[in-house]
Parts: C-alpha cells; sequence; structure tokens
C-alpha cells in the first residue's frame, strides 16, 4: 500500500514509531472545521474541540459542505485539524499582533490564510499569495467568503517578494512537500517518490532564499509541511539558518498530549504524527530573522488619481464604515483596501494583485451595482439593504442560480440571508426578481429530498 522506499525509511527515522504510524494512515482522516467568529458563534452538535485551536471541531462524519449555506456565506471553513497549530505558532512568537504586516506564500485553497485573517484582527494587513493561477482564484473566494477586509491576494513568484525588502512582520511558508503526512489518501501515495521528495527539498530551500530578504529584522519566519521527511523540515531549517543569522523559536506543547518536539541540531520542530494525534501528519518550525535588514524606500505619483469621488464616497459611506482614505476606485469599481494607500501601491507596483481588498461597487451610467464581496463583507452595515430571510430550499435555490420569487421583498436590491447570515444580493424589479450569486460560484450538483441534506447540525 505504501512506497517501499517511504517504509524503510521510516522504520529508522527519530521520532516515529513506524508500525503505528502505517496502521493508522491506513484509518479514514478524521474530519474537521473552524468556525469564523466574526460571524458565526454557534458549535457542532456532537463535536469534539481541537485542543491547539480556539475555533477548532472534530465532527463524528463528513458532511456535504456544497449543500450547506453556512459554508457558502463563511461562517465555517473545513480545515485539517494539525494545521490548525498555526494559532499556537502565531501567538506564542508574536505577542503583540496587532498592526503589522503578513504573507502567506502559499495560501491556497485558503484554511491557513483565513486562520491568520482571523487572528490578525482588522488594523493588520494579511498578503495571502498563490503562484498558480487557478489555485489563486479559489483562494480569492474563500478569502471573499470569510469577509475580515484584512487581506489582499497576490499571485507571484516566491523571487517576486525580494522587491519588498524588510516589509513583513511575519512570514508563513506553507511549503510545497512530497505530501507523506496525507498518505491516507490515495493521490499522495501515488504522487510520491524518492526523486520528488528530494525536488522538494531543493524546491524549498529556493523559496526560503527568495523570501528571506521580505522579512523584517527581528521578523518571524513560520515553515510548516505535510511531510515526516527530515530532508524536507528540520534539516532545510537548520540549512537557512546556516546561510542567515536566525534563532530558533520554541513553542509551549505542554498542555498538548501527542505532538512530537523535534530537536536537530539547535532547531525545534513539532512533528504531528497520525499515530500520536487526531489529524494528518505535518511539521512545524518557527525561526526568528536575527540578522541586519534594510527596508525598501518608496515614493508613488499615483495616490491622487486613485481617489474616488465624492458621490462614490457618499455611497461607500453609507454602505460599509471603512475610512475614506482605505477607499479606491479602479476604472468602474470601487475597492476598500486593507492597508494604508501608500503600503497599497508598494504592493501594486512589485506584485501582481488578484484581489486588492473589497470591492464595493461598480458603477454603471449614475447607478451603483453593489458586489457580491460586500455582501459577505464584515464591514457591510446592517441598514445598508433590505434583508430578506430565506429557507434552506430557497438558500439551495438561490445557491443553484435558480429562478424564484420571494412576497416580501423590496423593490430594489435585496440581500438574502439564512439563518440571519448574508448570502448575497437579489433585485426585486418587480415583475422578476434577478438572482446575483456569482456564476462562477454556483453549485451544479442536483438539491436531494428534503431531510436527506446531511449538514451540520448546530447547538442552539
Amino acid at each position: 500500500m505504501f512506497p517501499e522506499d517511504f517504509r524503510n525509511r521510516i522504520l529508522y527515522q527519530k521520532y516515529i514509531n513506524a508500525e503505528a504510524l502505517l496502521k493508522a494512515l491506513a484509518e479514514p482522516s478524521p474530519v474537521s472545521i473552524r468556525l469564523n467568529p466574526a460571524k458565526w458563534t454557534k458549535k457542532p452538535l456532537n463535536a469534539d474541540p481541537v485542543p491547539w485551536c480556539s475555533n477548532g471541531y472534530y465532527l463524528e462524519t463528513r458532511p456535504s459542505y456544497t449543500l450547506d449555506p453556512l459554508f457558502h456565506s463563511g461562517c465555517y471553513y473545513p480545515q485539517e485539524a494539525s494545521g490548525m497549530f498555526l494559532e499556537q505558532a502565531l501567538k506564542q512568537s508574536l505577542p503583540c499582533i496587532e498592526n503589522i504586516k503578513v504573507l502567506d506564500l502559499c495560501g491556497a485553497p485558503g484554511g491557513k490564510s483565513t486562520h491568520l485573517s482571523e487572528m490578525l484582527g482588522k488594523d493588520s494587513l494579511l498578503v495571502a499569495n498563490e503562484v498558480i493561477r487557478s489555485r489563486s482564484v479559489i483562494l480569492s473566494e474563500t478569502i471573499t467568503k470569510w469577509g475580515s477586509g484584512n487581506t489582499l491576494v497576490t499571485q507571484n513568484d516566491p523571487a517576486a517578494f525580494g522587491r519588498l525588502p524588510g516589509f513583513f512582520d511575519l512570514i508563513l511558508v506553507d511549503a510545497p512537500c512530497s505530501g507523506e503526512g496525507m498518505f491516507r489518501t490515495s493521490v499522495a501515495i501515488d504522487e510520491w517518490s524518492a526523486e520528488n521528495a528530494a525536488h522538494c527539498s531543493e524546491r524549498q530551500k529556493r523559496i526560503l532564499m527568495d523570501i528571506w530578504p521580505a522579512l523584517k529584522e527581528n521578523g518571524i519566519l513560520i515553515f510548516s509541511t505535510c511531510t515526516f521527511n527530515p530532508g524536507e523540515n528540520e534539516e532545510n531549517i537548520k540549512w537557512l539558518t546556516e546561510k542567515h543569522l536566525a534563532e530558533s523559536v520554541n513553542l509551549n506543547i505542554a498542555g498538548y498530549n501527542g505532538i512530537a518536539e523535534i530537536d536537530y541540531q539547535g532547531i525545534k520542530g513539532y512533528g504531528f504524527y497520525p499515530d500520536k494525534v487526531i489529524g494528518e501528519g505535518l511539521f512545524i518550525s518557527v525561526i526568528r530573522k536575527t540578522g541586519k535588514q534594510e527596508s525598501g524606500h518608496f515614493k508613488s505619483q499615483k495616490k491622487q488619481e486613485l481617489r474616488p469621488g465624492k458621490n462614490h464616497l457618499a455611497i461607500a459611506n453609507e454602505w460599509t464604515g471603512i475610512p475614506n482614505d482605505r477607499l479606491l476606485k479602479w476604472n468602474d469599481e470601487v475597492f476598500a483596501v486593507p492597508c494604508e494607500m501608500e503600503e497599497y501601491l508598494q504592493l501594486f507596483q512589485n506584485l501582481k494583485v488578484v484581489q486588492p481588498g473589497t470591492k464595493l461597487f461598480t458603477i454603471k451610467s449614475n447607478d451603483y451595482l453593489p458586489s457580491h464581496e460586500i455582501a459577505l463583507s464584515n464591514s457591510l452595515r446592517n441598514a445598508a439593504f433590505p434583508r430578506v430571510e430565506i429557507s434552506f430550499s430557497e438558500a439551495l435555490s438561490y445557491l443553484r442560480r435558480d429562478t424564484f420569487t420571494l412576497q416580501n421583498a423590496s423593490k430594489g436590491w435585496n440581500i438574502v440571508t439564512y439563518k440571519e447570515i448574508n448570502l448575497g444580493f437579489v433585485k426585486n424589479l418587480g415583475n422578476r426578481l434577478n438572482n446575483y450569486f456569482p456564476v462562477e460560484w454556483r453549485i451544479r450538483m442536483n438539491i436531494p429530498a428534503p431531510g436527506s441534506e446531511n449538514i451540520i447540525c448546530w447547538s442552539d
């Protein structure tokens, strides 16, 4: 079932009980989700908390996320439990996380990005990056649903961040790896080889060298993989500290049973092995940059050109509480950006920005078309639009972009809600109702018979 080279290596690998690990990897994966506390405070029924994550829960069975309107509205995210240990790595290495700048270098599909976004709060900036275009689109969708407003999405090779010396207080590198920690899936097993593991190790070294200049002096690098291979884990972190001045950061894991503390020539790492923790395989290590790092100097002449007009600002102020100095107009669209305009322009002129923040509206003649992003945003004023509560079946029809009617919808723009959570816009034209749920996000599967949907049950 498992590659022979992999089996032979773990027989003699420190911190691993090969027999127990292989047995655990043959079992089904645990199911876990992380709640979005800004939108949803109820807990899933019959669910145990993930010990190292304040909003993480293990579910008894795997539900159908596609058929749950609360998933589409960003109330929770299905995330592997071991990866939620990012919360401890961040909080223990950076006690003060107000007004900082963070890069999630390998952000797609968005689990760790939304987790960072939630923890950082509205005064910090998160740059969520993904090098592959199709995956950056998925990342943007996840960020939009979460609604925090403190994140912009980029699509860049790691080398591009060298143009931003000393810009970030924290960089997360959830690095591409050989995927041994995901061996509960046949795809991960089929793609594994000793040659690919060696290739991943060299690729990680290039990534680490590329992004190192972008980290501030005394900044924090969190490095993680989903593999057990020391050549992709602690050995690469040791290699980096030999190339640059840095120190390993110890994390307190005393309250979390099963996590292995890895000590490799002064480098501390933390191993999650599926025979010891309820989760997939993970390695994580934290280092602090101790060497000197000069910051880049930047001046832009375009700041005035992007300022929205008086009427545009009035609409933005009516709909949101976002300060005017965070608003920009690009062609016929108005956005709220998650940082000072000077910082945004620095990012825009050095990186490929896929999603600059939260799109508020599109200007069409003398009309303003609200975006789906603002419907899901935590910055939307409650009284900005009429809200119409719809049933579960109506919510699924909306998410499929089916034609349906609402008897109590006001004329014009309305936000439809399910369990009082915003799903998106409809427009009542009197003789018909236009559905503005994004076409590319629509549900394509058939709706099952009532009572057979298999979605999460919540506490009162």
